[in-house]
């Protein structure tokens, strides 16, 4: 009986040879890197802490803002970089709502779930206003999204009336910090559940064949019954919901909101995510669960950062870097040489 071969996605690489090189890197220079300790938390819970844990937590909400993300890149060819601006904007529905009209609120007034709801509608909304403007309208998403980019912090501060509510309960706090009893985060479960839900969709539907259709040639998708237009909505309607966790996630963790720091920059590391996980950033196929690893190997690199006392201003120039060399490597021009070189060698090596 023959063997089945096993499939290693070859997407898988590029991520895979990142984190093997920070993890040498930490390895080498400080092996204190790697230390977990047992220790109590703010509310007295003993919890698992260290620079592994943070990549957990802090690379947890990433990782579900990656998912949207590398399918919006993948079906317009393009990226939303309104994501940060929209956080802040369902962060600051889901404070309104838990706390009504008191500014510090010690018994939320709302269910957590119809807060996260509501949040949801809203993100889902704003996914549809640029999704709007992409696929029916034709505008290059980027610019398209700049809309939000510009103007969602003002909408954000504005739901609030630009006051700075607290929230000081258990429970809210419990999504973006730990479950009582429970050592590790829970912004990985809830990353963990997000991943299952997609690969699952994606598994039992037609969505990522469609998405994948539309992004590499949009007039043959036509030819073969397929809505280019709705997909591409579609798209920025599920990033919209992927936003909304992470805005949840966002304001759990201290229980309130800075309107103009909070998720500050989080869309380069986004679209980052998804070039790391060698996902073309002009559209067409793509690998989710490359796009989940390189999200934790940018929280990585930012964790690394931060280790070595690089100051947060100095963190956009260190990614931009990356940015750099992986749109670089993935230009049409580029591949082609090193598909020739490639070719080149394996004849060599065939010949001797």
């Amino acid at each position: 009986m023959a063997k089945k071969k096993i499939r290693f996605n070859k997407q898988l690489i590029i991520p895979l040879a990142a984190l093997l090189a920070l993890a040498l890197f930490n390895l080498i220079v400080d092996p204190s890197f790697f230390k977990i300790t047992m220790s109590p938390n703010s509310a007295g819970h003993q919890v698992l802490s260290g620079n592994l844990i943070t990549i957990l937590d802090y690379g947890s909400e990433l990782a579900i803002l990656a998912i949207g993300m590398t399918l919006v890149t993948a079906a317009s060819g393009g990226q939303d970089i309104s994501v940060g601006a929209t956080i802040a904007i369902a962060g600051s529905v889901i404070l309104k709502v838990v706390r009504g009209d008191d500014l510090k609120v010690e018994s939320l007034h709302s269910p957590i779930i119809v807060a996260f709801l509501v949040a949801c509608l809203v993100a889902m909304l704003c996914g549809a206003f640029n999704g709007i403007l992409v696929a029916y309208f034709k505008i290059q998403p980027m610019v398209a999204t700049l809309i939000l980019f510009t103007a969602g912090r003002s909408i954000a501060a504005w739901i609030n009336k630009n006051q700075l509510p607290t929230v000081e309960v258990e429970s809210f706090k419990a999504f973006g910090g730990y479950i009582p009893g429970v050592p590790i985060p829970t912004p990985f479960f809830i990353a963990t559940i997000c991943v299952i839900i997609i690969m699952l969709v994606l598994k039992f539907t037609t969505l990522g064949l469609y998405t994948q259709s539309v992004g590499i040639n949009e007039n043959s998708s036509r030819l073969n019954g397929i809505n280019p237009q709705f997909i591409k909505f579609l798209t920025f309607v599920i990033l919209g919901v992927c936003v909304a966790v992470a805005g949840l996630i966002k304001v759990s963790r201290l229980g309130q909101i800075n309107y103009s720091n909070t998720a500050k920059d989080i869309e380069m590391d986004a679209i980052l995510a998804v070039a790391l996980g060698g996902n073309a950033l002009s559209g067409g196929k793509f690998s989710m669960i490359s796009s989940v690893l390189g999200a934790y190997v940018i929280q990585f690199l930012t964790t690394t950062l931060y280790k070595f006392k690089v100051s947060s201003d100095a963190l956009p120039a260190y990614k931009a870097v990356v940015v750099i060399m992986l749109v670089v490597l993935s230009t049409p021009i580029v591949r082609e040489k090193l598909a020739k070189l490639k070719k080149k060698m394996t004849t060599k090596k065939e010949v001797a």
